[in-house]
């Protein structure tokens, strides 16, 4: 499973605390090289001078005497008291040389009239206060990169936060709902209002596209209810005529079945263009396990000649559920049963779970075959193997609650599983 992401707002404030401690390492860097760079300028400007200064003293002068400060000090180098720190420097300004226990900078010269020469600046103050003044700059970055990180951790978090809300109402969404809308907070940018406005729009259109659907569905089913009505009477009083010849007697009664199949049909289509809510309304408890027999009697006719028999075996189990879909959904799986098997035997088996097994010897499926009847299913398509109106039952199963899915058997035949476990009674 991929890892899930961070949250936007971390991530932006990781990335800029990252761009701040580079900018904030490239400004120290860069400051800290022009800082020595300026240092040593500074004390070989001052240093030079003082040194000519004393050369031209002394040409002028010959008995001139320098004088030490606190801060400056001459070293002879044919002096015995040199501090030996001094005596191996070459010529030039050097930094950081101890004299007598202090930091000082050094500026070594040769002279025709002194011989070579030390004139020594004490820094040690110097760098003390450099060095606080360093820590303090260290720390005001320091400062300055959390509070900046929280800044911008608050404020990418209340930037973010329409956009968290935004996200919650659409996974708050429900199919099937009517008047659902996306609201955005306040705050939000335009970018996230037209985002709203476009799926609110398409919220809209998908409610129009779903209500015309349920219409439609129902409008064609009551328009259809009066012709099949004139036909399964017709054929009913057809069949109650004395005299009626065999021939025309099988085809009045194939007529009448077909007639009833299209009534069911018409019912079937009517509970798919109700809402869940409304069919409530029309459940009833039903007996599973007594409706399984009736049926099973209602379905041997399509057994004919075959070598072929149905089992039932059922535990005692209550459901709330409309009739008409219950009949169906179990007599359009044993019609495929029957119509896919050649001999042996059909088995239905009513578990107390409510769970309904109905397995099959017939030509049997690969679990290729399988996998490509649900993938249709799914797809809303019809199929030419696997049974006729399998994706209406589906529907049917998908819209009330329950469960339908098959499964190939060894050495052949097809296992279909019906669950009626959310409609069973306690």
């Amino acid at each position: 499973m991929a890892r899930k992401p961070g949250p936007l707002s971390r991530r932006v404030a990781w990335w800029l605390l990252g761009y701040l401690a580079l900018i904030s390492l490239a400004v120290f860097s860069v400051g800290n090289y022009v800082h020595e760079h300026a240092e040593h300028a500074a004390w070989r400007a001052l240093l030079n001078s003082e040194l000519d200064s004393i050369v031209e003293h002394v040409k002028h002068e010959p008995h001139y005497r320098w004088q030490d400060s606190d801060t400056l000090s001459l070293y002879h180098f044919d002096d015995p008291a040199t501090p030996d720190s001094l005596r191996a420097l070459h010529p030039g300004l050097h930094d950081g040389v101890i004299v007598h226990d202090r930091e000082t900078a050094v500026m070594v010269r040769q002279t025709d009239e002194l011989g070579r020469i030390a004139l020594v600046l004490d820094i040690s103050d110097f760098h003390d206060l450099e060095q606080f003044a360093t820590r303090w700059v260290m720390l005001a970055g320091v400062v300055m990169l959390i509070v900046t990180v929280l800044m911008a951790t608050l404020g990418m978090e209340r930037l973010v936060r329409p956009l968290s809300l935004l996200a919650r109402h659409i996974g708050a969404l429900r199919p099937g709902v009517p008047g659902q809308r996306i609201d955005v907070d306040v705050r939000g940018s335009s970018e996230l209002h037209t985002i709203a406005d476009a799926l609110n729009d398409y919220l809209e259109r998908n409610e129009q596209f779903v209500e015309r659907e349920r219409v439609f569905i129902s409008t064609a089913s009551h328009e259809l209810r009066t012709p099949v009505a004139v036909i399964t009477g017709a054929a009913e009083l057809a069949l109650d005529q004395p005299g009626l010849p065999e021939r025309a007697r099988q085809q009045m009664q194939r007529v009448l079945r077909t007639a009833q199949g299209v009534e069911q049909l018409i019912d079937l289509l009517l509970v798919l263009a109700r809402e869940p809510a409304r069919l409530a309304n029309r459940a009833e408890r039903i007996a599973l396990d007594q409706l399984l027999p009736q049926i099973v009697d209602d379905h041997r006719h399509l057994l004919g000649d075959k070598d072929l028999d149905v089992n039932v075996q059922a535990a005692p189990v209550d459901i709330v559920a409309p009739l008409a879909v219950v009949q169906a959904a179990i007599g359009n799986l044993l019609r495929n049963a029957i119509e896919n098997s050649g001999r042996g035997h059909i088995q239905l088996t009513l578990g107390t779970d409510g769970v309904l097994v109905l397995q099959d010897p017939g030509h049997g499926m690969s679990p290729e075959e399988i996998a490509a009847i649900h993938a249709r299913m799914a797809r809303g398509l019809r199929t030419e193997r696997g049974g006729i109106g399998l994706e209406l039952i589906a529907r049917l199963c998908e819209h009330l609650g329950w469960t339908l899915a098959f499964q190939a058997c060894e050495p052949r035949g097809t296992r279909a599983t019906l669950d009626f476990s959310g409609a069973r009674t306690p």
